[in-house]
């Protein structure tokens, strides 16, 4: 008796994600090539891909989904969102995005991530599997803190690791937390400056991953002035959300001057500017949805500032898709449907599928979003066109198993469906 409560003991202990699972009949989107692998065998096992081969064999014992010849991408990465740190925004106790300390710029707002929202569920059953997630503009201008990252698995405990780069607002009129933008960027300057002045002072803390870049828990346990240091020596980057032709310009030149990664979120007008980002690599996050403008630092916004930006030479990926609102209500949605706006307007469509998977993740220094051996098994099985709105995530793999594409809408639809 003693033996088999141990040994139901220890399966219960087993990660989930120790099951061998095979997709077969997949045209498979590894993201190495310009076109999927037709009819291709994908096995997953201990949550990495092991194998994509066209007619490849099943392994004994695995769990078999048949694709039906549909296609299977890598899961869709949102590149900038607030999801999991707002449920309703109209109501205070919901709403986690932001910082009222003016102590540090090291707001970590992973520490605020609820995978128990109902936005979350949602946009895990549009495919979305992870998502950077941004603070708000806090009192210590022009930074809002440190973004994270969230791996929308099954459960309260999305957080995937935090503090993976700084976030700054520039423009927008939000003077009243430092004045003109003149004053920002100074700010900005002299925080990068005063922070590569004390590299020498100051080491690296928590310890080294292969590349060289501090690691440590999910939470990392840096204080915002070791990550701006962490900025200024190239290791972690700088996203600066704006909007202003003149404003991406000056963080261009910031880039060039101090050599760090820089990202610019927004970037309406960035299409104007694509060349001098190319030269400066600077990463732009965009929502291709965006074709009005929504105030004066937004009045060169095209819907073809995707296609521009990639035809210069700019890694682009897509965030904030659909406006504040969509962005985070419907952020896997609203994800799909810019992308295939994007596409609509000039974006080769291989492009817009890495806007929505291996470009977020290498803008920001995460690395994956592939089908390929030795990848993360984060995968999506579509019964059509994944750019296509209509389109559903019949499948929703997240570290090598299953998780649940069902969301509260589709409960209520069952619950109600037959009322009178």
């Amino acid at each position: 008796m003693r033996l088999a409560i141990s040994l139901f003991a220890l399966a219960l202990a087993l990660p989930a994600s120790a099951q061998t699972l095979a997709i077969i009949h997949a045209d498979a989107w590894t993201m190495e090539g310009d076109q999927p692998v037709k009819d291709a065998t994908i096995v997953v096992d201990a949550g990495r891909i092991v194998s994509v081969a066209a007619g490849g064999a099943v392994p004994p014992g695995a769990t078999v989904i048949n694709a039906r010849g549909k296609p299977v991408t890598p899961g869709l990465v949102n590149a900038a969102t607030q999801i999991g740190l707002v449920e309703v925004a109209g109501s205070p106790d919901t709403v986690d995005t932001g910082s009222a300390d003016e102590r540090t710029p090291g707001y970590d707002p992973g520490r605020a991530l609820n995978g128990n929202s109902t936005l979350v569920s949602l946009a895990r059953a549009d495919g979305l599997t992870r998502a950077l997630v941004y603070p708000s503009p806090s009192r210590h201008p022009p930074f809002s803190g440190e973004p994270a990252f969230a791996r929308l698995r099954d459960g309260v405990n999305i957080l995937d690791r935090s503090d993976v780069g700084v976030y700054a607002v520039i423009g927008g009129g939000a003077w009243e937390r430092l004045g003109s933008r003149a004053l920002q960027w100074e700010a900005l300057r002299r925080a990068i400056a005063d922070a590569r002045q004390s590299l020498s002072a100051a080491p690296p803390s928590g310890r080294k991953s292969k590349k060289g870049a501090p690691e440590g828990g999910p939470h990392g346990g840096r204080e915002g002035a070791d990550l701006l240091r962490s900025v200024a020596r190239g290791e972690a980057p700088l996203a600066i959300q704006t909007h202003r032709e003149s404003d991406m310009r000056e963080a261009a030149a910031l880039a060039s001057e101090f050599g760090i990664k820089l990202i610019v979120v927004g970037g309406a007008e960035a299409w104007r500017v694509a060349d001098v980002l190319a030269a400066a690599k600077v990463a732009v996050i965009l929502d291709p949805q965006v074709n009005l403008p929504f105030n004066f630092d937004q009045l060169g916004a095209r819907q073809d500032n995707a296609a521009l930006l990639a035809k210069a030479g700019v890694r682009v990926a897509i965030g904030q898709a659909g406006g504040a609102i969509h962005a985070n209500y419907n952020a896997g949605m609203g994800l799909r449907e810019g992308a295939g706006i994007a596409v609509a307007n000039g974006l080769p469509y291989i492009e817009g599928l890495r806007a929505v998977t291996v470009n977020p993740l290498a803008i920001w220094g995460r690395g994956g979003g592939t089908l390929t051996p030795g990848a993360d098994a984060d995968l999506v099985v579509w019964d059509g066109d994944p750019l296509e709105p209509s389109t559903i995530a019949t499948h929703v793999i997240i570290e090598g198993r299953e998780a649940s594409n069902r969301s509260r809408q589709d409960m209520l639809a069952e619950r109600y469906r037959d009322a009178r």
